[in-house]
């Protein structure tokens, strides 16, 4: 329960129960972990939604992103991509077919190597990976809004501690 609002979320109840079953174990961990995947879970959701305003899910949206954040001419090969988006090649391979089938990127060989292709973004994925950016996150503004911006900035912190003892550096 938090003790500065006296409520109790989920995780809590479940701490609880926890607690009367093995009062032996200490079960705090799951506070942490337990709320970071119903959080994920909750976030994923929302930021969904957004993107399906947009027609875009996940993926389309992280490969389009990651072009569009990558410096001009936005243009990267597959493998950086797979790099970028920690995904397999097959997986890059098929989101690149849906969005070269939406005309929202294009691939080229390479002039000077033609086991290199490159993928680039056209005029329209510009377009609306540059509309959907804002909704975007407009959508995480309004899902950490219960925090202040010392708290989110205490939190992202807190979290790159995590991230980082995990050896999670790309």
């Amino acid at each position: 329960m938090d003790d500065q609002t006296g409520t109790a979320d989920h995780v809590d109840h479940l701490l609880a129960q926890w607690g009367r079953q093995r009062p032996d174990l200490d079960v705090s961990p799951m506070g942490v972990i337990g709320r970071l995947k119903r959080l994920a879970r909750l976030i994923d959701a929302e930021i969904g939604r957004t993107f399906a305003q947009h027609g875009l899910d996940r993926a389309s949206f992280d490969v389009l992103a990651t072009l569009r954040r990558s410096d001009p001419p936005h243009r990267l090969t597959p493998a950086q991509l797979m790099q970028s988006t920690m995904v397999t090649s097959g997986a890059v391979s098929q989101r690149l077919d849906r969005l070269q089938a939406a005309s929202l990127v294009s691939r080229t060989p390479s002039p000077t190597d033609g086991r290199v292709v490159h993928v680039a973004l056209t005029p329209t994925g510009r377009e609306l990976i540059d509309r959907a950016l804002p909704d975007h996150l407009a959508t995480e503004r309004r899902l950490l809004s219960a925090l202040d911006p010392e708290q989110q900035t205490a939190l992202a912190d807190a979290l790159r501690t995590v991230l980082l003892s995990l050896d999670d550096t790309h």
